[in-house]
């Protein structure tokens, strides 16, 4: 057991341990128990002498902090006896002093952990609760962390070796082109005549190889250098053989031969030229197919790149490339038609040729894929086809308006896709018509395709063949210079190398719109075929270096697209143009140069081309799209100030909702509003079919048995024809009315005139589509004919019912009747008095008629309804006595009217009288004179006519609303799926104006948005 001395450093340990328990030593503070130096950390860091010591702090860590009073020592001279004892117990007292230090020990260590378990408390509550903030964590970062299995993820990872092992091998790359150098080095300066005369340039191009020395990159382009070194040593001695003159020949004599030492200078010079062309071609050889290979491995390494990105671990957002948001661009354009003259004057690559000139295989050629229809010498290309080339990990192609992704590595998706593209074609092409301008979209991606916008045209003509319309050939010419004639566009020239160049129609064409060859691209085809055809060779070198044609290019180029056969695959015919470019002596003879062949060549150049446009032009076309946006806004401004934007879309779906709350409408109508306005408008229109052909015949009856059994054939026949028809007619105009008027009263309401033909022509159409149920009919007809059957009136109220509605009808009647005759006689004596009328001759014969008539009334008035002869004879002698000329016929139309009245008046009368005959309607009219059987008809009458009424308002609430609801829902799906309809039925300069600014700040935001990205990517 170790003692703890007077050094310890603080006075919560002097007072735990003693100084005189153990072995005496000093021990310092470090090597203390950890315990007793937390407790001293804690406690002892005050240092102020003045501050009275901490006694009480050992209180808090042990229960021995107060120990038990030691008693005193015996003095020596109290007593041997105590002094015995004690010293006789000392194994007992260590005992006890072991056991002291022993509960010093534990207090100490219990005081201690509970010293450390309170300070870690004390800490731990002086931290603030950050439970309170997880709601600033977004949910998907718990879903995620619950998720994401990161042990799983980091094995997916793949090694830096696998890695590694993808990239090419570039070791291998620099010892070839430490070969190539040596051979060239070693070649160029076997000849030391020629070395010795272009000293000055062998030292510029030394020190330029010093600045390339090391690298890639320098290798190439030391390659570069020593091809422009061997064109040059080659030129300066055809020159030099060219510029030797020849010896002198006198007259007289023959000229002597040639010695030997100039034969064979000549001969050296000239098998130096050729070695010098062939070494010149096998390097330029060498060097293209050191490029191939170098641009294969990394089209590999890029296309790993972009499968890496494409399904990477962590999602991105999905951003869309640069190409893409160019031809966004294009595509709004496309379909955008201003009236401000806002062009499109953004550039793209226009490609035009005559037709079979090969225009759609070049384009396949560059997007590495057989996506184009394919014929024998018809005419395939009918309408413009936009085709957007970028760069990807897979190769695919994609229409602007579809989903389907065509994988071009699959030959029926190949096979598909050309499908696709001639049926779009030949929907776009309207009847009467061979080709179209309207544009189909297609999007191209793929590992190592230049970037880019073509648009490839139908082919030029000469003759419009039999099939085509007459104005096909104007057609594609209007086509082609419409896409020609922006100052941006690049015109990609192709002319077929295997027919005579003076057959060209295209050329014409090119140089009109581009006269100065500043976005002309020239590309010669079939070049295979043209040098197996041509017997000078040197033609083909004329047409590439622009001194055939009078049109002038930035470039020509001359290409092979296969051998003619559609079942060939692009890499075939790379590699046949490969190999005919290798063996063709065009190449070998200096005539084409190596970055002139190849569509590989041709691709790059045009991509170059097309950025280096876009650049230079992008910007200028946005701040056109931005003053036009200036423009349109401050025309709404001004006109249509307190009015939104709606485009035509928007306002359609505007009148759509509009209309709907129309139809619905039409359920809110009461029952009482239909059954009265039904039961009107069906009396109305049977209600003179019902005097004239029911009442009036049966009326002349003598007896009311036969007035009855008339009355119920009539009605049954009546029934049975034309009743219900009527009715089913009455309650569609009624329906089409109410329709009409809810559209009238909503239009009240802030309704907009902009909408008045969509509405129209939508009820229009509704109504034409809504067709009656038929079945209705055949019910409706057998209640009809019950109602009629019923004769019995129940009550007082009834009764009063029926004479009141007899009355009204009578009254109608009678005063109609009285208009006729007072057009027929004229104005009587005080409207002509007071009024100054006359009568005409007729009215004054119809005036004496009407006279003679009364009189004869008067006379018989229970006279017939018909004249017999001799009364006509009577009535006609009467008035020729007066002196007045009267026709037959005019008696007797005159005498209709009259009676009419004459009946009515009667009628009238007998109606007074039977307002108090239900007494006698209930006793069957026995034992009185008076009968009423015209009121029982009208009962009836009346009581069909709201049985149908109700009948009618039953089917048209639960059956015919919803039906024309339906078919008006129909109409304006049909009307919204159908742009020209909606644009013809929602017109005027508002609408204009709102679609004009849509596009506008459409084509605005997505041209800035193209440039920012442009911007980064420089």
């Amino acid at each position: 057991m170790f003692r703890v001395g007077s050094k310890a450093a603080c006075l919560a340990c002097r007072n735990l341990v003693s100084t005189n328990m153990g072995v005496r030593f000093r021990v310092p503070l470090q090597k203390l128990h950890p315990l007793s130096r937390a407790i001293h950390h804690r406690y002892s860091g005050n240092t102020n002498p003045q501050r009275a010591p901490h006694r009480t702090a050992a209180r808090y860590f042990t229960s021995m902090s107060r120990l038990p009073m030691r008693q005193p020592k015996p003095s020596p001279g109290s007593g041997g006896r105590n002094y015995q004892q004690q010293r006789g117990f000392w194994v007992a007292r260590l005992a006890a002093r072991l056991l002291k230090l022993r509960y010093i020990l534990l207090g100490t260590a219990v005081g201690g952990g509970y010293t450390a378990k309170k300070t870690y408390e004390e800490w731990k509550d002086m931290f603030p609760d950050l439970s309170e903030y997880n709601w600033v964590i977004p949910d998907f970062v718990w879903e995620l962390s619950e998720q994401i299995d990161l042990d799983k993820i980091a094995k997916a990872l793949p090694e830096m070796e696998e890695i590694a092992k993808l990239l090419p091998d570039f070791d291998k790359i620099g010892e070839n082109f430490t070969f190539l150098k040596s051979l060239l080095s070693s070649e160029t300066t076997s000849d030391p005549q020629l070395k010795a005369t272009d000293t000055p340039t062998t030292v510029m191009q030394e020190s330029s190889e010093k600045q390339y020395k090391k690298g890639l990159l320098g290798e190439l382009i030391l390659i570069q250098q020593q091809i422009q070194r061997h064109e040059e040593e080659v030129r300066r001695a055809a020159e030099a053989t060219k510029a030797r003159p020849p010896p002198p020949e006198p007259a007289p004599i023959p000229p002597p031969s040639p010695s030997p030492p100039q034969q064979k200078r000549k001969s050296s010079d000239k098998e130096k030229i050729d070695q010098l062309q062939e070494e010149l071609l096998r390097t330029q050889l060498k060097y293209q197919r050191m490029l191939e290979r170098l641009e294969k491995e990394n089209k590999e390494l890029r296309k790993v790149v972009l499968q890496k990105d494409d399904k990477g671990i962590h999602q991105r957002k999905v951003k869309k490339s640069l190409i893409d948001l160019y031809s966004e661009v294009l595509d709004i354009l496309s379909d955008y038609d201003s009236n401000y003259n806002t062009q499109d004057h953004l550039p793209r690559v226009v490609v035009v040729g005559d037709q079979s000139a090969g225009k759609t295989s070049v384009l396949e050629m560059i997007a590495q894929a057989r996506i184009f229809p394919r014929g024998s010498g018809e005419m395939m290309t009918r309408s413009p086809v936009k085709v957007t080339l970028s760069e990807g990990p897979h190769h695919v192609a994609m229409f602007k308006d579809s989903g389907r992704e065509f994988d071009l590595n699959k030959e029926e998706d190949l096979a598909a896709l050309r499908h696709e593209i001639e049926l779009r074609m030949r929907k776009s092409v309207k009847e009467g018509q061979t080709v179209s301008s309207e544009t189909i979209s297609l999007s191209v991606k793929g590992p190592g395709i230049q970037r880019m916008v073509l648009v490839d045209l139908p082919g030029v003509i000469s003759t419009v063949t039999t099939g085509m319309a007459t104005d096909t050939k104007e057609t594609i010419f209007s086509i082609s210079k419409a896409y020609m004639q922006n100052p941006n566009a690049i015109i990609l020239c192709i002319q077929d190398g295997s027919v005579d160049a003076e057959r060209s129609i295209v050329t014409d064409l090119v140089s009109q719109m581009d006269p100065q060859g500043k976005r002309t691209i020239f590309v010669l085809t079939k070049v295979d075929l043209a040098e197996k055809n041509l017997a000078s060779p040197s033609r083909i070198q004329q047409i590439v270096e622009g001194k055939l044609f009078p049109m002038k290019a930035l470039g020509y180029f001359a290409v092979v697209t296969g051998k003619g056969s559609s079942a060939e695959s692009i890499d075939s015919i790379k590699d046949y143009e490969e190999d005919f470019f290798q063996n063709s002596r065009l190449l070998r003879e200096g005539m084409l140069k190596a970055h002139q062949v190849t569509t590989k060549n041709l691709s790059l150049a045009v991509s170059d081309c097309f950025w280096k446009m876009v650049r230079e032009s992008v910007e200028q076309q946005a701040d056109v799209f931005k003053a036009s946006r200036f423009n349109l806004e401050t025309e709404w401004k001004n006109n249509y100030p307190r009015l939104r934007e709606l485009d035509r879309n928007e306002l359609y779906e505007k009148a759509k909702n509009e209309i709907l709350d129309e139809v619905i409408s039409l359920s809110q109508v009461t029952p009482q509003h239909w059954e009265s306005i039904l039961q009107k408008k069906l009396w109305e229109r049977v209600s003179t079919h019902v005097i004239e052909n029911i009442y009036l015949p049966a009326a002349q009856t003598m007896d009311s048995g036969t007035f009855n059994t008339t009355v119920d054939i009539k009605l049954k026949q009546w029934t049975d024809k034309q009743l219900p028809h009527k009715a089913l007619e009455v309650a569609w105009e009624t329906l089409q009315e109410e329709f009409a008027r809810f559209m009238a009263e909503y239009k009240g309401k802030d309704q907009d005139d902009i909408f008045d033909k969509l509405k129209e022509a939508v009820k229009d159409e509704s109504i034409k589509r809504h067709k009656w149920n038929e079945r209705a009919m055949d019910s409706l007809r057998v209640i009809q004919h019950n109602a009629l059957e019923d004769r019995s009136i129940t009550d007082k109220p009834q009764w009063d019912a029926a004479i009141q509605f007899m009355e009204e009808t009578l009254q109608s009647r009678l005063k109609d009747t009285e208009s006729v005759i007072r057009d027929m006689v004229g104005p009587d004596w005080k409207e002509r008095w007071m009024n100054w009328k006359n009568r005409s001759p007729e009215q004054h014969i119809r005036n004496e008629t009407k006279n003679e008539l009364e009189r004869l009334l008067k006379l018989h008035d229970e006279h017939t309804a018909y004249l017999a002869n001799d009364e006509v004879t009577t009535v006609r002698k009467n008035l020729e006595a007066r002196g007045v000329e009267v026709d037959p016929i005019l008696i007797k139309d005159t005498w209709h009217q009259l009676y009419r009245r004459h009946f009515l008046q009667k009628a009238l009368s007998h109606c007074n009288l039977c307002k108090r005959g239900f007494y006698y309607y209930q006793r069957h009219f026995v034992d009185s004179e008076l009968e009423c059987n015209d009121v029982v008809l009208f009962w009836r009458i009346q009581r069909m006519l709201g049985i149908t009424a109700n009948t009618l308002r039953q089917q048209l609430t639960n059956t015919e609303v919803r039906r024309l609801e339906k078919n008006v829902k129909e109409v304006l799906e049909d009307i919204g799926e159908d742009s020209e309809k909606k644009t013809q039925l929602i017109t005027g300069r508002r609408v204009q104006l709102a679609e004009d600014l849509k596009k506008v700040r459409e084509i605005q935001e997505k041209l800035e948005a193209f440039i920012e990205a442009l911007h980064k990517e420089k």
